[in-house]
């Protein structure tokens, strides 16, 4: 499964509203379009440090990056790269 797609399944569970993963567009904004408050994106956030087994980088994380599925999934895909 891609990271795009993972996302979208943690935060389907995250948001327990009955919003499946499916559901969830790519382009859909986290905070605006799904209502994410303060405790559910640190929930969210924890969950896909589970889910991939990384420690995401806070202090460069941006508002901005959670506007969008995809661009969220784009920063843990910078993360998650291997290192060469």
């Amino acid at each position: 499964m891609e990271i795009e797609e993972r996302v979208k399944v943690v935060l389907a569970r995250v948001l327990d509203n009955g919003v499946t993963a499916e559901e969830i567009g790519s382009e859909a904004d986290l905070v605006e379009q799904y209502g994410l408050d303060s405790l559910q994106t640190i929930t969210f956030l924890l969950a896909i440090e589970d889910e991939f087994n990384l420690e995401l980088d806070y202090p460069n994380l941006q508002l901005d990056d959670l506007r969008s599925v995809r661009q969220f999934s784009s920063f843990v895909a910078r993360l998650a790269a291997p290192v060469q």
